[in-house]
């Protein structure tokens, strides 16, 4: 079936569901297998539940007019995507902007950041939660409707040419990397790897005369940004900088404008900058952005703060990776107050180099006073520290329920494969 003529059939059932548990009526059912699933297999249960047609790759052990098959079904589902994609750039004399977010650190949130200033003026689309990669993004983009007069696209990576990809059915007009770090150095190889791998979205937007959000205290985004059509910078010098952090970061704009926001950690101003700066460029009114950002309330274990007791909770444990787990565990140690504790899970994805960098991180905890430092899991138990070692997040929690902290300051990050949140969880 050619893409034009699914494309008539998603018109008229736009809603798109790959897992059949939660499959509503009139849903198209994109039958998407991996290494652990196979959804060909939930074709029939799919169209029992109403379906209004399945897209599969494997024979369907019935014959029903409303299977569609396909040869790949990730591949047209990524192929729609790019058609719908196109349709945005077929209105007569208009561009809807689509900006496209990546970066080693901090990517949901400045991309959640993002979202909440332009869509206090703008009907604006964006990334859901952190559905990011080679089935996120196309679901996002037909998520998208003719209504739309911007659209924000989270983009994940852990390989080189992933970001390309992406790139090809997203089409982004704009563009912004929030850092680049020791981040999946098992999929990228090294750091300069990692910067290729991001820095794939910098050469889409030069090839395609785009524009770049550049943050300018980072000397190697001058260096990639290079040859770029446009670049708009934002930095400490050019937009504002931390005026506290005790705990909630506070900013102050250079025109002395205060933005007091509910995000943990200083290491969140180039989030918040970036956004700022994303507003300007729309001509977003400088109070609505003051209004989005300082409305912005952080979920999902991302630079929470949680009170429990008389304890601060820094509840930092989506994610975690060798850059982000120093900043954390930097800016707790400037936080005024002689009782913080330490609860740090492994980190993933590091290859060779993940050893050395679980030593490096418990380097950096030894260079400052804490209350007590349990480290967890992964290759923290595979190296020397004079710290508590537990094998895995609920043994942590056992411990944890005994100390009866009071009145502490307490991180916890980690990995998502630590699920560190489960040592706060009744």
């Amino acid at each position: 079936m050619h893409i034009e003529e699914i494309y008539e059939i998603y018109l008229q059932y736009p809603s798109i569901q790959t897992d059949s548990r939660k499959l509503q009526k009139k849903d198209l059912f994109f039958a998407l297998k991996g290494a652990n699933f196979n959804g060909n297999l939930f074709a029939e249960q799919a169209l029992e539940k109403g379906a209004a047609f399945v897209f599969a790759d494997e024979k369907i052990s019935i014959n029903d007019e409303r299977i569609i098959h396909t040869g790949d079904v990730l591949k047209t589902l990524q192929r729609l995507a790019h058609f719908h994609r196109q349709q945005f750039n077929k209105i007569p004399g208009v561009i809807i902007p689509f900006i496209a977010i990546t970066g080693s650190n901090g990517k949901t949130t400045t991309k959640e950041l993002i979202h909440a200033v332009l869509s206090i003026t703008y009907k604006t689309y964006t990334t859901e939660g952190n559905l990011n990669n080679h089935i996120g993004i196309p679901l996002t983009i037909l998520k998208i409707k003719p209504d739309a007069a911007m659209a924000v696209i989270e983009m994940g990576a852990n390989h080189l040419h992933e970001i390309a990809g992406y790139c090809e059915y997203a089409q982004p007009t704009h563009g912004l990397i929030t850092n680049i770090g020791k981040a999946h150095l098992e999929g990228f190889g090294s750091i300069a790897g990692v910067k290729k791998g991001k820095g794939e979205l910098y050469d889409y937007l030069k090839a395609h005369k785009g524009t770049i959000f550049a943050y300018d205290d980072y000397d190697y985004l001058h260096d990639m940004s290079k040859g770029a059509a446009e670049v708009i910078w934002y930095g400490s010098h050019a937009t504002g900088s931390t005026k506290r952090n005790d705990p909630f970061l506070e900013i102050q704009l250079i025109d002395d404008t205060i933005i007091e926001t509910k995000l943990v950690g200083s290491y969140n101003l180039p989030n918040v900058l970036g956004a700022i700066a994303i507003g300007q460029y729309f001509v977003v009114p400088a109070e609505k952005i003051k209004t989005a950002i300082e409305s912005y309330i952080p979920s999902n274990s991302r630079s929470q703060l949680i009170e429990q007791g008389s304890n601060k909770i820094i509840m930092d444990a989506y994610n975690a990776n060798p850059s982000s787990m120093k900043l954390a565990i930097e800016n707790v140690a400037a936080i005024k107050n002689d009782n913080k504790v330490l609860l740090l899970g492994a980190m993933a994805e590091l290859g060779e180099e993940s050893l050395e960098e679980h030593k490096a991180i418990a380097d950096v905890v030894s260079k400052y006073s804490w209350k007590a430092v349990a480290l967890v899991g992964g290759d923290f138990l595979k190296i020397e520290h004079p710290y508590l070692s537990f094998e895995n997040a609920l043994e942590a929690k056992n411990w944890y329920g005994q100390q009866h902290f009071e009145n502490s300051t307490i991180l916890i990050k980690g990995s998502r494969k630590a699920e560190m949140e489960k040592i706060i969880l009744p």
